[in-house]
């Protein structure tokens, strides 16, 4: 049996910009908006944020937000980790119970905020906040967790503590464009 392992902690800064075109556009949240476009899924963010496809601890993509100052040292972020679950029978109920776990146990000085279950006209997802420590920096992540085909599809927004609601609005729009193609 394969050993499940849950990544969680991305608040990684690269830099990088490419663009698929797989599936034709939606509707653009804000007409200055990019759209990343992949054969399993989509999203949207702000012309301004930056993209990475390096593929950097396991991610798909990792979209940066810009640097305010001179004087700021991390870039919030926005990234998706693809799991495969083939044959380990996982649930979305059992993904977020050993995520949850994960977190408690390895993030330092972790709080877990919210736990939610979100239901939508296009299937649910587990919606977790929590903070905790990484290295010098105190951050605060969003994450969605959806099962399909036998895969974890984890979309995380990481900023740091004392931004989050500076930062919630954009993060959550940039989080509820994606959508996965089923």
């Amino acid at each position: 049996m394969k050993k499940l392992i849950i990544l969680f902690l991305f608040p990684v800064c690269l830099f990088g910009q490419t663009i698929s075109t797989k599936i034709a556009d939606p509707e653009k949240i804000n007409s200055d908006w990019k759209t990343l476009t992949e054969s399993n899924y989509l999203i949207q963010y702000p012309s301004t944020w930056e993209l990475s496809q390096s593929g950097q601890m396991g991610t798909s993509f990792i979209i940066f937000s810009p640097l305010e100052s001179e004087q700021d040292k991390f870039k919030e972020n926005i990234n998706l980790l693809i799991q495969d679950l083939t044959g380990m029978k996982i649930d979305l109920n059992k993904y977020t119970e050993l995520s949850v776990g994960q977190i408690k146990t390895m993030a330092t000085n972790s709080i877990l905020i919210e736990s939610k279950r979100v239901k939508t006209a296009s299937g649910e997802y587990q919606k977790i906040i929590y903070s905790a420590d990484q290295g010098i920096f105190h951050l605060e992540f969003e994450q969605y967790y959806w099962i399909l085909n036998e895969k974890a599809y984890v979309l995380t927004f990481t900023t740091e503590q004392n931004k989050f609601d500076r930062f919630k609005e954009i993060g959550e729009k940039i989080l509820n464009s994606f959508r996965i193609e089923k």
